[in-house]
């Protein structure tokens, strides 16, 4: 029998999973991780933190079964957290920037005048939320890391080249496409750093890891860390491993992945599709020397609300709690939450923090603000859909989901009424681990083609459009008089 481990280093946890060749989650093992609020807007993680975490759930899990049966490793992450350290020693200098970090908004306010030349290049708009202007700002404001890059040894890298650094026995400075092409510095019609990039934020060339396709190999996980040698066959950014775990192959297919944050990813083909509604163009795979691009659109705040109303609120004890609250009512009555905690992402694109509850009234509870954080998620992911369709011209017809968030019935029903798609939850709903995990076993060599791939999908339930639709507009009309107050 032969395994596959994967490492899903996620922005609220870090998790290792053996999973058999034919998909079966066999061990998992999971940590949660702490995030850091230095300042309103700012967002951090412990890099040594994800380090140990991620070594300690893989020990758990490859402990479960002979490690002469585990035949390769993948790996997926958290997109463009930002990591810097010392090529000499390893030490990280400064705490990872995480995706959600606002600090750089006012610096990408003033690129405007220069977004469709990003745009063209990298496929995404100057915004806080890529890599390009977290690294600038650590190196203007980290003395040493700006002496470290003018000498050569400083390394930036997102998660995944942390990780592979570390882990491996050369440490290789490594990343992949997907990766990559999160950025900002990526050209990605060339798939290579853009060196007018890379002057106009002045970051030095130096501080790059070497680009790889998705199925490459990474590098020999060193025998210390789990007793083994293990090579690293396959790496993507986590919206992308999602993709290829949700077996969206084919142009025209969408996932979205609600977790954190909420991401829709549009498999779009050979030909990278720019977007007229501020949608991020991305690669979504590079696999047996094919590139294949995509759509995406990015809500930043899903999961992370319903964690708010837990923790911060103490409305609720366990997210499992906000689907009987929900569905408690008939219907919202008026309430609204836009979830701007760290402003909106696509389409609307706002840098400026500040969510907003709206028509509370004395008779308004705790459902209420249940049902309003879930619907929310559900009326962003409809405006990312409506703007896929015009951008691409591509038929939606049904989306397939998966994360934490889709084991709520009540908002998949929702969210089928509202984007008017057939809403299809597979039987694992863990599916950026598994994306990893065939991402390896195809950069191994165990699969020879993507068509070997669609008997590991199965989908274990289909929600199909319900409400009647005069319903279902004036709730949505309700959304968008709530999102103009906070845009005023």
């Amino acid at each position: 029998m032969n395994y596959l481990l994967a490492i899903d280093q996620g922005t609220s946890s870090t998790r290792a999973m053996i999973y058999s060749v034919s998909g079966e989650l066999v061990a998992s093992s999971q940590y949660p991780l702490t995030q850091y609020y230095p300042q309103t807007g700012w967002v951090e993680h412990d890099p040594e933190e994800i380090w140990q975490k991620t070594i300690t759930a893989m020990r758990d899990v490859v402990a479960k079964i002979p490690t002469d049966q585990i035949v390769c490793c993948g790996v997926t992450n958290q997109r463009e957290t930002t990591v810097i350290w010392d090529k000499r020693t390893g030490k990280c200098l400064a705490p990872a920037i995480v995706w959600q970090d606002r600090r750089t908004a006012e610096y990408c306010h003033s690129l405007a005048i220069d977004e469709s030349m990003i745009q063209e290049k990298t496929g995404l708009i100057p915004d806080p939320y890529f890599s390009a202007t977290k690294l600038k700002w650590l190196l203007e404001n980290h003395s040493e890391a700006k002496e470290l890059a003018d000498k050569g040894d400083l390394a930036f890298g997102t998660i995944d080249s942390f990780l592979i650094w570390r882990l491996t026995t050369e440490h290789l400075h490594l990343t992949d496409v997907t990766n990559a092409s999160r950025t900002m510095l990526f050209n990605i019609k060339k798939e290579q750093w853009d060196f007018d990039l890379l002057d106009y934020f002045k970051i030095p060339e130096s501080v790059l890891p070497k680009v790889c396709a998705s199925d490459s190999c990474f590098g020999v996980i060193d025998k210390q860390w789990l007793g083994t040698e293990l090579p690293i066959t396959g790496v993507a950014g986590d919206q992308q491993a999602a993709l290829i775990g949700q077996g969206c192959f084919k142009t025209g297919m969408v996932k979205a992945t609600f977790g954190t944050g909420a991401f829709l990813l549009l498999n779009t083909g050979s030909k990278p599709v720019l977007s007229q509604h501020k949608l991020l163009t991305t690669i979504a795979y590079k696999i047996q020397g094919k590139t294949v691009y995509g759509l995406e659109g990015s809500i930043y705040h899903a999961g992370t609300t319903v964690r708010w109303l837990r923790d911060s609120m103490k409305l609720i004890t366990s997210s499992d709690e906000t689907e009987a609250l929900a569905s408690s009512l008939k219907g919202n009555e008026g309430v609204y939450l836009v979830s701007a905690f760290t402003g909106l992402g696509a389409p609307h694109w706002l840098s400026s923090p500040g969510a907003s509850m709206v028509g509370l009234s004395l008779t308004t509870n705790r459902a209420h603000f249940a049902r309003a954080a879930l619907e929310g998620v559900c009326y962003q992911t409809r405006e990312v859909c409506f703007c896929m369709r015009e951008d691409s011209q591509l038929d939606l017809s049904l989306l397939r989901v998966d994360g934490g968030m889709v084991v709520n019935r009540w908002f998949l029903q929702f969210l089928a009424d509202q984007c008017q798609l057939e809403i299809q939850k597979p039987k694992d709903i863990e599916s950026t681990a598994k994306g990893a995990a065939i991402l390896a076993a195809l950069g191994y060599g165990i699969f020879n083609s993507l068509d070997e791939l669609h008997a590991i999908w199965d989908v274990e339930q289909a929600f199909k459009p319900q409400r009647s639709l005069d319903q279902v507009e004036q709730d949505y009309r309700g959304w968008g008089q709530a999102l103009q107050r906070i845009k005023e």
